[in-house]
């Protein structure tokens, strides 16, 4: 990261920590999740992000993901090694699942809405982070092949072998809406943040775009539905009235 970039990071963004939107993220999951609780994390990956680190916070905690690199994830009581359309647990097994920067890597999103309804107990919660759809960045990466989003990610830092091939179907409020119902989920909470701009930060011109458009965005309620993250909430039918009516948060940076 560049003095400059560090600078605007200073006068922009005085506020805001690294790793903001996976904060945001475990304080969604914070708000549902109990001690006596048994979480799934689809998705775990290796351990790499350290916000969803929930062991110690929930009963159990688990965790499935295609890649073999998750039977070393520090986080986890158990780790599987499975796909999202076929989630290696038996019914109810949970109360909580979550899903960090997934969704849009789905390629059939239906299947794993239905899986994921299928290992929560009645009434347990389905909490979901992803980049919107209609924001500058996905848009890029579908017009881009995914050898230009490994390189991209080389440029901020990321290691290559964490960069996945992404379908964005699962990546907007109305898609959520149109997957939940059917998978038998009511859609709790649905969440849309722009803050500092992660993906623009490679250069002072490009940071100062970013910074105009999260201005523009965010003081136009119209253009709402162009902010990068998104966070769902959603709840399986069948729980107690107290899970039922948990009331809505706000989001603050």
């Amino acid at each position: 990261m560049s003095r400059l970039t560090r600078w605007m990071d200073r006068r922009l963004y005085p506020g805001v920590e690294n790793h903001w939107d996976d904060k945001l993220f475990r304080e969604s999951i914070q708000a549902v999740l109990r001690p006596e609780h048994h979480l799934l994390d689809l998705g775990a990956g290796a351990g790499i992000v350290k916000e969803m680190n929930f062991r110690g916070q929930a009963a159990r905690v688990c965790g499935v993901d295609p890649d073999e690199r998750v039977l070393e994830n520090p986080y986890l009581d158990d780790a599987k090694v499975g796909q999202g359309e076929s989630i290696p647990y038996p019914d109810a097994s949970f109360d909580v699942v979550v899903a960090d920067n997934v969704l849009e890597h789905l390629e059939n999103p239906d299947a794993v809405f239905r899986e994921v309804n299928r290992v929560l107990k009645p009434g347990g919660w389905f909490l979901a982070k992803t980049p919107n759809r209609w924001h500058y960045m996905p848009l890029a990466a579908r017009l881009t092949p995914h050898r230009f989003h490994a390189f991209y990610n080389r440029l901020r830092g990321r290691h290559e072998t964490d960069t996945f091939p992404t379908r964005y179907r699962a990546n907007s409020p109305g898609q959520i809406h149109r997957l939940a119902g059917p998978a038998g989920f009511r859609v709790r909470e649905l969440t849309l943040v722009e803050s500092r701009p992660e993906y623009l930060r490679i250069s002072g011109p490009s940071y100062l775009l970013g910074w105009l458009y999260e201005r523009l965005v965010n003081a136009a309620p119209a253009l709402a539905r162009f902010r990068v993250l998104l966070v769902a909430t959603l709840q399986k039918g069948g729980g107690s009235t107290e899970a039922a009516t948990c009331p809505p948060r706000e989001m603050t940076l």
